[in-house]
């Protein structure tokens, strides 16, 4: 097991931030040439990254060496052109060709040079390999974006909630709650039951402004603040992606070495995340904004499902579900009581809740409103 967490699930603010300084204090982030690189034994050393060594035989150059995770491996595989299937078959039954293959590819391009993203190990052993990216890969890591997050919603003036926190090897994920914005959605939510309590959404029928701060440190996506409607009685989240606000991680060539990111570049990027956050703040946490969506939302929503393996099928094939998912879905479908389009929508929603891993729970859910669509013109 890492020294440091790598990731946690349904944790609060205060948890995710100390997480999150933990990594932050540890971080490693060197731009090499493929020559300064080695696996060795499975581990990613890194030749020139620390102290040099007095030895009998005299100074020896300093290294680094990092056990890299499986996003990293997949890093690696990318970079070099490995398929990653087999790389994990190395790694799991054959170490020796893991390192052979590794080391041959770098090799044949000795001046390529890449991003390591890393963490030291605190006692001073081997240490973790995040992720292998490009050396024009732009880091906006994740402390600062939260921080920068809620301080554009604080300097917004609008009272919220941090409804919950996920962080992956892949991404965080924090989502931003405003219970004081809210709209009723008596025909959305009408026939509705939560299949977790069995509340019923025509005694409560409220829906929340809020939105989905998303962030990587690895290299998969741009950080995003992505509008989320919350229904109360159940806590599902009908995430509106096409209004999403993104910002790619890319930029100019980064200088050989360990990086040490300047003030004046740290603090530009963290300007444009706070005012991003203040205008997602005055845009999606809005009783205008969520009364429109809602009224979108609804007018696909009451289709009505006469065959809902069929259709639940179909639309688990057309967003590539898997056979788990589709027969949680299939499951909260029945429970929730409502055989509609939105039937579908609130199914998707609350079986992502379920999920263990907070990527795939996220992705799921994300999809809720797509499949809503697909369910409706099925039906139709």
């Amino acid at each position: 097991m890492p020294a440091i967490a790598l990731t946690t699930r349904n944790a609060t603010l205060a948890d995710l931030v100390e997480l999150l300084q933990t990594q932050h204090a540890a971080r490693l982030d060197v731009v090499t040439p493929a020559r300064h690189l080695a696996a060795d034994q499975g581990r990613l050393r890194l030749i020139g990254v620390g102290e040099p060594q007095l030895t009998e035989d005299g100074v020896t150059v300093g290294e680094t060496v990092l056990r890299p995770t499986d996003i990293a491996d997949a890093g690696i595989a990318d970079k070099l052109g490995i398929p990653l299937p087999y790389l994990r078959r190395l790694r799991a039954e054959q170490i020796g060709l893991y390192d052979a293959n590794v080391n041959t590819w770098l090799g044949d391009d000795p001046d390529r040079r890449f991003l390591v993203r890393g963490l030291r190990d605190p006692d001073g052993g081997v240490g973790i390999a995040r992720a292998l990216l490009s050396d024009s890969y732009r880091v906006v890591d994740n402390l600062d974006v939260l921080m920068a997050v809620l301080d554009g919603v604080r300097a917004a003036g609008v009272a919220v909630d941090i409804a919950g926190c996920d962080l992956t090897e892949r991404r965080m994920y924090v989502k931003v709650s405003a219970p004081g914005i809210a709209e009723y959605a008596p025909e959305l939510l009408g026939d509705y039951r939560s299949p977790f309590t069995g509340a019923r959404g025509a005694d409560n029928p409220l829906v929340f402004a809020g939105f989905l701060v998303s962030n990587s440190e690895t290299g998969h996506g741009s950080f995003s603040l992505t509008p989320q409607l919350t229904v109360q009685v159940c806590s599902n989240g009908m995430t509106l992606t096409r209004d999403a606000m993104r910002e790619v991680h890319l930029g100019g060539r980064l200088a050989d070495g360990v990086v040490r990111w300047s003030g004046d570049t740290r603090d530009a990027l963290l300007r444009l995340v706070v005012k991003q956050s203040r205008d997602a703040v005055t845009t999606f946490l809005d009783r205008d904004y969520v009364r429109a969506k809602l009224t979108e939302i609804t007018r696909r929503a009451g289709v009505p499902i006469r065959d809902p393996q069929a259709t639940l099928e179909h639309v688990g094939k057309a967003l590539r579900f898997t056979t788990d998912q589709q027969a949680t879905i299939l499951a909260h479908f029945v429970r929730g009581g409502d055989v509609t389009s939105g039937g579908v929508l609130h199914a998707v929603t609350s079986a992502a809740q379920t999920l263990d891993d907070a990527d795939a729970a996220h992705e799921l859910e994300r999809t809720g409103l797509r499949a809503m669509a697909l369910a409706a013109a099925h039906a139709a």
